[in-house]
């Protein structure tokens, strides 16, 4: 299993749709001069920014958070070229770009070292074979202070790795619950 490159990642996009929409180069300011987060196609990843969409999780409604029995009332959305994280908290957002994953390859995806150096965590499970759709970016505050999201902006980088043999079975064949997934998509039992 080998990581791809900048070139792979480009033909990909271009070709077959797999990033939409994409960027060829890494973009590092906007049209008006001013320093962004970069997103982008580098060297062997690509990086990702993130929608103007989120939900942050609250307790105002005392509800319990359960992954087999989800209650939306522990979120609040809010949509904006900023969010604001509070201290110790966490938020879900999405990518900007829509995603189709080749059969033969898995995709990781790491937060980007502007975020982490301010201990703001981003996870994201890994993108499985033939799966597409926006993926669901999970924010951790691990500080003890308000953290900023900038909303299109690079947040996290995405590393495509091809294996030398196709899977049996995809996350398509599945019928995987995250299939073809739009907007800020909740966990599903």
């Amino acid at each position: 299993m080998a990581i791809k490159s900048d070139r792979w990642i480009k033909q990909m996009s271009r070709e077959h749709g797999m990033i939409e929409p994409y960027e060829e180069n890494q973009v590092r300011f906007n049209k008006d001069g001013e320093k962004l987060i970069s997103y982008g196609v580098s060297s062997y990843g690509y990086d990702v920014r993130c929608a103007p969409e989120f939900k942050v999780f609250t307790n105002v409604h005392s509800a319990i958070v359960d992954p087999k029995n989800f209650d939306e009332k522990s979120l609040v959305t809010i949509e904006s070229d900023v969010c604001i994280i509070p201290p110790n908290s966490f938020a879900l957002a999405r990518t900007v770009e829509y995603f189709r994953i080749p059969r033969n390859v898995l995709t990781i995806c790491l937060g980007k070292s502007t975020y982490a150096r301010c201990g703001i965590i981003v996870n994201v499970t890994p993108l499985e074979p033939e799966w597409e759709g926006h993926v669901t970016l999970e924010f951790s505050n691990t500080t003890n202070l308000p953290a900023r999201i900038y909303a299109g902006e690079g947040v996290a980088q995405m590393l495509f790795f091809e294996s030398d043999e196709e899977c049996e079975v995809s996350y398509k064949d599945r019928g995987g619950k995250y299939q073809g997934q739009t907007g800020v998509t909740l966990p599903k039992a």
